[in-house]
């Protein structure tokens, strides 16, 4: 199963106290403390705050309402291209989050959403980049084109990297990853995987390491895959179960059946 945040860098310009603040919240899975510092009086904050809270479904399985309210709140608010398209790309990305959950089929939605942001973010912008990796996201998990897939997030990757979003390169290199593992090309793999570990690492994006941590042990072997789990479910632990989906892939598998 394949997931996303916002993108960031977890810094931002002369340090924002407010930003930084978020920021910290956000990587500590507390989306709800994140999003009650931002006042939806703004497109800007009514879209990070909406982001915010459509994240938190994503990496809980919990608050699809808030969210919701957030997103109608932004939409309202948006005004001119960039936000319209931001908002249709959070739109849509709460819509893949309920499919994707098994909450709601809320497919067709999400790709209409998407479509709509496409139409409103030109190439080259900075929110391509993001709306790129939903995308890509969609044809993999919804469509199961792994070969679309594979563009959308190289297309993401290029964005991300020409705009410096380390977060959204992060995921770009997970999700490259997970596809070249799933055929075979386990160097590929491991050298997308460790750069997304470093990079969180790096950022302090706690929410995000375990994860992290976790893919890079499907693509290693003993002894070092059991140490990567072992350190993903300590931080699984630490941060109470999040993200929920995580816990199938940590399970130890069972036993064996003996004759």
């Amino acid at each position: 199963m394949a997931h996303t945040a916002m993108s960031g860098n977890g810094t931002t310009a002369g340090d924002d106290p407010l930003q930084t603040a978020v920021w910290r919240l956000r990587s500590r899975a507390c989306w709800t403390d994140a999003a009650a510092l931002l006042q939806p009086v703004t497109a800007p904050a009514a879209l990070q705050r909406a982001a915010l809270l459509v994240e938190r479904c994503l990496y809980t399985e919990q608050g699809w309402e808030q969210a919701e309210d957030a997103l109608r709140t932004a939409e309202a608010l948006a005004h001119g291209d960039d936000e319209r398209g931001a908002a249709a790309c959070e739109r849509g990305h709460l819509a893949y989050a309920a499919t994707l959950h098994g909450v709601r089929d809320r497919a067709d939605e999400a790709r209409a959403a998407l479509g709509r942001a496409a139409a409103l973010i030109p190439p080259g912008a900075p929110g391509r980049a993001l709306l790129d990796f939903r995308r890509g996201l969609l044809a993999e998990n919804l469509a199961h084109s792994p070969q679309s897939a594979r563009a959308a997030y190289r297309r993401a990757h290029a964005g991300a990297t020409a705009h410096a979003d380390p977060l959204l390169l992060s995921f770009t290199w997970r999700h490259l990853a997970g596809l070249a593992l799933r055929e075979g090309e386990l160097a590929e793999a491991r050298h997308g995987f460790r750069e997304s570990l470093r990079i969180r690492e790096e950022l302090g994006y706690l929410v995000g390491t375990a994860p992290a941590l976790a893919s890079l042990a499907d693509a290693e072997v003993d002894p070092e895959a059991t140490r990567l789990r072992e350190e993903a479910r300590r931080l699984f632990r630490l941060l109470g179960g999040v993200p929920t989906w995580l816990s199938r892939q940590l399970t130890p598998a069972p036993p064996a059946a003996t004759a």
